[in-house]
């Protein structure tokens, strides 16, 4: 018990309770404060971010060696095919499920937060994207050219940013987590906004739970290994994407937890981690596309057409693999198609990014946990395809 207590996932839970506790009784004053730290942490997490991809995705393409293009396709191939299923199944559930609920179309604003005393002013030196392609462009230039010096420097550079991880990125994420949810809770998100859409957001959780399921059973089919060696270790990235809302927040503790896992090759986690993070966000397209045809039941008196349906699920998962790991990154960057597919004006795009922003949290961990199975589809592939490599020896964490 003591052990559990000292952990991870039980900091987290004590985060969550902690932040909303403290969000309910809090004034003005009190969440100006919040605000302001919230801000500064947030600030210095997404400044990270792209460090954390160069520092992780680059030397591990150089590890891969001559494999490096197969499996880079290979990871697209399998975020966007994550994507799609996972849309389309929301996009039949839809139409079996929407039309025999009854849902109220009365939605309260939520109470708007104070502005931060006082902002850093931090910003990533580039864009998370700009930071994949960096990564993948360097390192598969130094594979082809065979560049032992960039090569060296990339593992040396991979090794400092470990220990910004380890040392300054994983002890602050708590502490993130629990103003996050002190700000929900004073906005009234979670004790009045989640009772309105509650069946709605329990069927999309539901989903999402069945959608790792799929995951992750075809990951062991392929692999011929227990998922659960995987799924286990995932309770503090789960927890934690909860409360960030962000893949890129959570990167550094999916890293860790993906790592302990002895079904997973370290060179393929620094890789395929990271990478996913960015491109696979198959919880947040399931709940956008459920959530979509809630409001046009809501606002239009019918679903669109399987058609429609049909067209905006396959072009959505384009814009997914394209989304930032940010809060919101999916339904924000697919706005346009919303508009231009469906037709949807401003007040129903509103309310989408209302409901969306209810359960944004839950789509996160989805994603966050379902990138442990693609993970495990790469390792077996690398495995069958380059028999004689020996697994890389790396710096774990902790």
């Amino acid at each position: 018990m003591k052990k559990f207590l000292s952990s991870l996932p039980a900091r987290l839970i004590f985060s969550i309770i902690i932040g909303i506790a403290v969000g309910c009784i809090a004034n003005v004053y009190l969440m100006q404060v919040v605000v302001s730290i919230q801000n500064i942490l947030g600030s210095f997490i997404f400044f990270c971010v792209p460090l954390i991809i160069i520092g992780f995705i680059a030397p591990s393409i150089t590890r891969l060696g001559q494999n490096v293009s197969k499996v880079l396709a290979l990871a697209f191939v399998l975020a966007y095919v994550s994507s799609i299923g996972a849309a389309f199944m929301s996009c039949f559930s839809g139409f079996e499920i929407i039309p025999h609920l009854n849902i109220s179309s009365t939605v309260n604003q939520p109470k708007e937060l104070p502005k931060a005393i006082f902002e850093l002013g931090l910003s990533p030196i580039i864009s998370v994207m700009s930071a994949l392609m960096i990564s993948v462009l360097i390192g598969i230039a130094a594979c082809w050219n065979k560049s032992t010096t960039i090569i060296s420097l990339l593992e040396e550079f991979h090794k400092i940013i470990l220990s910004i991880v380890t040392r300054i990125l994983i002890p602050i994420l708590p502490v993130f987590v629990a103003l996050t949810f002190c700000s929900l809770a004073y906005e009234g998100v979670i004790t009045k906004q989640l009772p309105i859409f509650a069946i709605v957001v329990l069927i999309v959780i539901l989903g999402h739970y069945i959608w790792l399921t799929v995951l992750y059973t075809v990951a062991a089919i392929y692999s011929k290994k227990n998922p659960f060696r995987v799924l286990k270790y995932y309770g503090p990235a789960y927890l934690t994407a909860i409360g960030t809302m962000s893949s890129a927040a959570t990167l550094p503790i999916a890293l860790e937890s993906a790592r302990k896992s002895d079904v997973l090759r370290k060179d393929m986690v620094d890789f395929g981690i990271p990478l996913f993070a960015n491109i696979h966000v198959c919880g947040s397209v399931l709940t956008e596309v459920f959530f979509v045809m809630v409001v046009s039941q809501i606002y239009y008196g019918a679903l669109p057409s399987v058609e429609t349906m049909i067209l905006f699920c396959l072009l959505l998962g384009v814009f997914a693999v394209g989304a930032p790991g940010v809060p919101g990154g999916t339904v924000i960057g697919s706005l346009g198609l919303i508009i231009s597919v469906l037709g949807f004006d401003n007040n129903a795009i509103a309310l989408i990014l209302l409901i969306f922003a209810l359960q944004d949290s839950f789509g996160t961990a989805c994603n966050v946990t379902g990138d442990g199975a693609l993970t495990l589809i790469l390792t077996k592939f690398v495995e069958s395809h380059n028999n004689d490599a020996k697994n890389l020896k790396t710096e774990t964490f902790g």
